[in-house]
């Protein structure tokens, strides 16, 4: 168990390029706000993800728990598959990296 938490917190820390402090600010903005499945109403999948990946940042490892642990694979994840499918051209203010930023990730960075 100890190795795979390990492993997760290493992939979610290379995939997550964003600090908790970034993700915050960014979080707050009208186009975090536009992106995403709101298939539930009100706030996105990739917004409210985004909230909790900060709450994650500022803990330390061994703070976090398991339901942590299995949102760090499931952010990591989602990254994974998003990256794949970037468009071609700037990206700069596509729903695209928007999306991947409310997931804390810049593609630009």
């Amino acid at each position: 168990m100890t190795d795979d938490r390990e492993q997760t917190a290493k992939d979610f820390h290379l995939a997550v390029n964003m600090t908790a402090a970034e993700l915050d600010r960014w979080l707050g903005t009208r186009e975090s706000k536009a992106v995403g499945d709101k298939s539930g109403g009100g706030e996105s999948i990739g917004h409210e993800s985004g909230r909790r990946i900060a709450k994650i940042l500022k803990k330390g490892n061994r703070d976090l728990s398991d339901d942590d642990y299995a949102h760090m694979r499931t952010v990591t994840g989602y990254i994974r598959r998003h990256l794949a499918q970037r468009p071609s051209g700037d990206v700069q203010a596509t729903p695209w990296r928007h999306s991947l930023m409310n997931w804390g990730h810049d593609p630009l960075k």
